[in-house]
């Protein structure tokens, strides 16, 4: 029989589920100031869809693209950008990166998986320390089907109201829980982390890049942890999109709304020729032994 889970580990679940409620912070990609405002919500579980049928790329054996890609209309996925640092993240228009945070959770990050599968496209999965222990078969379910992993915190907490030491703790502990839900499986958690609510300072920042840990920042904010329902949120985030023209998109794959408005939303950027590109970690492993 399992032992119930932790008080804790439940009104974890209960934040994020609640929105992530915070105060305006800014996230910065691209050199791009934008404010973004995490608010609070949640809405009925909506039916999730069928993924639609989508234009399968050319095999490439499996190896990752890295590079520009030739130009194919109606191909969705895109090149694999090798990254070591943030500067490293430069995006034609028309690129895109899913990026989707909080996770895992049963029920929605396993559709949410099946939905990329049937598009091409892989993401980069900003996972919680906590979650990936309650959920480790969910954390190498992620990383086998070819996504990157990273990390989040280990307990969504806001590193702004920490003194610098506790919101190393705080992210170090989160890393090793992640670490070790893919200890045995081959695959490793990336240097990439985003900063819980994006509530980061110049110091914490500064932190990170010496120890060669990339911030994963947002262009595009989905707002899908606001109190409404799928479609809005996918024509939301296309109507930003269109106006940015490219940009890292922030989902949650612990939202319902997410994973039901996932397969219409892949397929109108299919529609409209965008392309998902896949950040991978720079150096040997990433692209066949280039670097960045």
């Amino acid at each position: 029989m399992r032992s119930p889970l932790p008080a804790a580990f439940l009104a974890l679940v209960a934040v994020l589920l609640a929105g992530c409620q915070s105060s305006k912070t800014t996230g910065f990609a691209y050199n791009n100031p934008t404010t973004l405002t995490i608010a609070a919500p949640t809405a009925p579980a909506p039916v999730y869809s069928a993924p639609p049928v989508y234009s399968a790329p050319p095999s490439t054996a499996g190896a990752p693209q890295c590079g520009p890609v030739p130009q194919q209309p109606g191909m969705l996925a895109g090149r694999t950008l090798p990254v070591s640092r943030v500067s490293d993240i430069k995006l034609a228009r028309g690129e895109v990166v899913l990026t989707f945070d909080d996770g895992p959770r049963p029920g929605t990050t396993p559709h949410i998986l099946d939905t990329l599968d049937a598009a091409g496209v892989k993401a980069t999965f900003m996972m919680v320390g906590q979650m990936a222990e309650a959920h480790p078969q969910l954390v190498r379910k992620v990383a086998s089907r070819g996504h990157t992993i990273g990390s989040h915190s280990y307990d969504h907490a806001n590193l702004k109201r920490m003194s610098r030491a506790d919101a190393l703790a705080e992210i170090g502990r989160g890393e090793r829980a992640i670490a070790a839900a893919l200890s045995g499986t081959g695959h490793g958690l990336s240097p990439f982390f985003r900063f819980p609510y994006l509530a980061d300072t110049p110091g914490l920042r500064s932190a990170m890049a010496q120890r060669g840990t990339v911030v994963i920042d947002v262009d595009i904010d989905s707002k899908d942890y606001l109190r409404t329902d799928g479609t809005t949120v996918m024509n939301r985030t296309l109507a930003e999109l269109r106006q940015r023209g490219r940009g890292i998109i922030l989902f949650h794959d612990i939202h319902p709304r997410t994973a039901s408005m996932l397969p219409g939303f892949l397929n109108a950027l299919q529609s409209e020729g965008f392309r998902v590109v896949r950040l991978v970690p720079g150096g040997a492993t990433a692209c066949g032994g280039r670097t960045s």
